[in-house]
């Protein structure tokens, strides 16, 4: 019996990507040519439309791949992209893929503030300019006993930071979300205090796992995952891989977050995955992978303790949750 719920392709079946992308520039020109005969004022200047082009030919090239979840299979594109955490459109897996069509993501611009020697507010297609993406299958544990595999598409968010030059004060960093209710239909509800917030600890964020992630499975990042740029941090839980980045502000002190201020005893700083720490409303030490049948014993740190175990060396884990 296959793991999965749909059967595999054959690879004789599969369409080359390069006459795939083909076949989509035809369509997205006809489309833009419909919606300029139909309402030319709703549509976005070429210069807007240039940095996606862009990117999308930096991902029809060959990238560098790196499979971090040893051999296992990434989930299907269809389940990755239909269920989803993503507050901002509701509480629904459903709602971010029926309701994602209204995050406006051209242009998009990041602030990066704080103790940084650079600060100041950057083009997307500014930020990436200076980037080597590649490709890095990562698990993405969520927090309700759920799991993914997904091929994400970026680089170090270290690299990104370097750049701006921390200074000695920075010891923690600082993400926000987009911040538009008129589109963002969960924003209007009192769900978190908006717009949602996460942080990493300075060593957490400079770690080469941490990704700034601004595709998946080959393509440009569907809205409904955290499009245009995400967090993706491996071995922490997903609600810490905060999605469509504005803000990144370096700082002294702890900071509070979202999910803290919302519910302190079952969402911790670290929100490291941990079998042995139940969540205050169900155990951790089993999940179901999304597309199989059945459940898998948790792994420590989502797998990735080899790599990021020391960062908490010392530390009471039952505490620092």
């Amino acid at each position: 019996m296959s793991r999965y719920r749909y059967p595999p392709i054959p690879e004789s079946e599969v369409t080359p990507r390069a006459l795939f992308r083909q076949r989509r520039r035809f369509i997205k020109a006809g489309a833009a040519l419909g919606a300029a005969a139909l309402a030319p004022g709703l549509l976005l200047s070429p210069a807007a439309h240039a940095w996606r082009d862009g990117l999308e030919e930096r991902l029809a090239g060959e990238l560098p791949s790196q499979a971090l979840a040893g051999d296992e299979a990434p989930t299907a594109f269809r389940d990755a992209t239909t269920y989803n955490n993503f507050y901002e459109f509701g509480t629904r897996k459903s709602d971010p893929e029926v309701y994602a069509h209204r995050l406006v993501t051209d242009p998009w611009s990041v602030t990066i503030e704080g103790e940084v020697e650079r600060p100041g507010t950057f083009a997307l297609e500014d930020i990436l300019a200076g980037q080597s993406l590649e490709e890095r299958i990562y698990r993405l544990r969520c927090v309700e006993a759920w799991s993914m595999v997904i091929p994400w598409i970026g680089f170090p968010l270290a690299d990104l930071l370097r750049r701006h030059e921390p200074t000695s004060r920075a010891k923690y960093v600082v993400f926000e979300s987009l911040l538009d209710p008129d589109n963002l239909r969960g924003q209007r509800r009192s769900i978190i205090e908006w717009p949602y917030r996460e942080a990493l600890r300075m060593d957490e964020a400079m770690h080469p796992l941490t990704l700034l992630s601004v595709g998946m499975y080959g393509e440009v990042m569907p809205n409904q995952n955290g499009a245009p740029i995400r967090l993706v941090v491996p071995w922490k839980y997903g609600f810490k891989s905060i999605k469509s980045v504005v803000k990144i502000r370096l700082v002294e002190q702890q900071p509070t977050t979202s999910w803290i201020d919302q519910n302190p005893s079952e969402y911790g700083f670290y929100a490291n995955v941990n079998p042995e720490v139940d969540h205050p409303r169900w155990s951790q030490a089993r999940e179901r992978r999304i597309g199989e049948s059945g459940r898998r014993e948790t792994l420590m740190f989502n797998g990735y303790a080899d790599e990021v175990a020391e960062l908490y060396a010392g530390m009471d884990l039952n505490k620092h949750f």
